[in-house]
């Protein structure tokens, strides 16, 4: 597990979780003892531990391949509290969704505003979540590159959506993806100049690198 404060933030990485080393995020204001849970990925129970009797506002999802939701019932379960994800998802069962997040949208998190940016390329609905400088990408942004692509299509939907959204956040913004380790915005952009700078075939997709594909 790791942690990051910033005055009433305190933000966990919870993970490697499961077959798929997913990370699970909580999002909590520690003076008001209230958080909002980001994915719920395999091992669920040790989310559960790591919230320590914070009181879950929301729980909201990057996305809703399975790997992120695994722990649904249990989480779900012991918490009460509501599943949120962007209305174009449509991998999870419309009646596990207790409502539906906009781009734009800011979630209140006793002083605390997260801002969901809706970042669909990866898939449909996938949204990342900004709160001070920290911005928890899902599966839509990774150290060296954009989370998989399906189809060449949304390879240039995911790459808009990264550029477009994320790259005009200031350098120094902390990376925290669905699965592995961080990055910042400045790093991931000087990448990006590399794979902007060289010519690509048009049926690119699936796992691309901006220094090597």
């Amino acid at each position: 597990m790791q942690v990051f404060e910033d005055g009433a933030l305190r933000l966990l990485r919870v993970g490697p979780l499961g077959p798929f080393a997913n990370n699970a995020y909580i999002v909590a204001d520690r003076n008001a003892g209230q958080a909002i849970l980001v994915d719920m990925p395999a091992e669920g129970e040790k989310v559960l531990a790591a919230l320590e009797g914070l009181r879950v506002l929301a729980i909201v999802l990057t996305h809703t391949h399975p790997d992120h939701w695994q722990s649904y019932d249990l989480l779900k379960g012991a918490t009460g509290a509501p599943v949120l994800c962007h209305p174009d998802e449509a991998i999870m069962p419309r009646e596990r969704m207790d409502g539906h997040l906009a781009d734009g949208q800011e979630l209140q998190v006793g002083s605390l505003r997260v801002k969901v940016i809706h970042t669909p390329g990866h898939t449909p609905g996938s949204c990342c979540f900004l709160v001070g400088g920290y911005l928890l990408t899902g599966d839509t942004l990774f150290p060296g590159g954009p989370g998989h692509s399906r189809t060449p299509q949304d390879l240039q939907r995911e790459i808009a959506s990264i550029t477009g959204k994320l790259y005009t956040l200031p350098d120094a913004t902390l990376v925290l993806p669905g699965h592995g380790d961080g990055t910042t915005i400045g790093q991931s952009k000087r990448e990006y100049a590399v794979f902007a700078s060289r010519p690509h075939p048009p049926d690119l997709c699936g796992d691309v690198l901006w220094e090597s594909s």
